[in-house]
């Protein structure tokens, strides 16, 4: 179905450049994020086994406690970001590869990228 919008024509495009060079494995997964207005998730993709290996967002019950009722923030993002990579330990996973799904690497996209990586995730 080919969009309309420019905005999502762009983020189209740039997803697929992006992920023509990004290819997670087991043993460097893929990281991919999507940020939707409301919310953020992230998921550790194995592309050669074709699995999630591990996944989370505002919405997880870990975080629906802390987060209170914003979810839409950079603070939020960060939580996202801390919880995945702690979730990525537990599984033994330190290296990914990052993948912004499009999106441009500012604000909550960042937020959640330096989270991860400042709790032990290796970029």
């Amino acid at each position: 179905m080919a969009r309309t919008n420019p905005r999502e024509r762009g983020r189209d495009l740039r997803r697929e450049r992006v992920r023509a060079s990004v290819r997670g494995t087991d043993v460097r997964p893929r990281l991919c994020i999507y940020r939707s207005s409301k919310h953020m998730y992230a998921q550790v993709i194995s592309d050669e086994s074709a699995r999630t290996l591990t996944e989370t967002s505002t919405l997880s019950q870990e975080l629906r406690e802390t987060l209170q009722q914003k979810t839409a923030t950079m603070e939020a993002a960060k939580a996202v970001g801390a919880l995945l990579a702690r979730k990525c330990q537990e599984k033994g996973i330190g290296q990914i590869i990052f993948d912004r799904n499009g999106f441009l690497y500012h604000g909550r996209v960042r937020a959640l990228a330096e989270a991860a990586r400042e709790a032990g995730l290796k970029f």
